[in-house]
C-alpha cells in the first residue's frame, strides 16, 4: 500500500537556523532517501507557504487568496510517497525523516481509484 508523509515543521524556526545545520539537514536527508530508495514512489520540498495561493470555488468563481489556508504553527514542508507493507511500517520510516526531530510527520494511506 502507499502512503503520503506529509512533513510539518515552524518555517521561522528553520529559517533562523545556520548554513551548516542547513547542510546537516540536507546530508540527513540524503542519506534517509539513500536508505528509502526502494519505498520512496515520490517526493519533494516545498517553497515557503509565503509563497502559496489557495483556490476556492464558490458560485462558479474562483476566489484567490496569499498564503495557506489555515495558520498554524507548522507550515506543510514537503512530502514523501512511499510503497510499505503497512501503517506501522509507513509509521517507522516517517520516524526516519529529519525534520520529525524538530517539527511532525503526518501519514496517511494514499486512496486509489481503479
Amino acid at each position: 500500500m502507499q502512503y503520503m508523509l506529509l512533513i510539518y515543521d515552524n518555517e521561522k524556526y528553520q529559517a533562523q537556523r545556520s548554513d551548516a545545520e542547513k547542510g546537516a539537514d540536507y546530508q540527513a536527508y540524503d542519506a534517509f532517501s539513500k536508505e528509502f530508495a526502494s519505498a520512496i514512489k515520490g517526493g519533494d520540498a516545498l517553497h515557503p507557504s509565503t509563497e502559496a495561493k489557495t483556490v476556492r470555488v464558490r458560485d462558479g468563481k474562483s476566489l484567490i487568496t496569499d498564503g495557506p489556508f489555515a495558520e498554524t504553527k507548522e507550515q506543510l514542508g514537503g512530502f514523501y510517497a512511499v510503497e510499505a507493507e503497512s501503517i506501522e511500517a509507513a509509521l517507522a520510516i516517517a520516524a526516519k525523516i529529519p525534520w520529525a526531530t524538530s517539527g511532525s510527520i503526518e501519514v496517511r494511506p494514499i486512496l486509489k481509484f481503479s
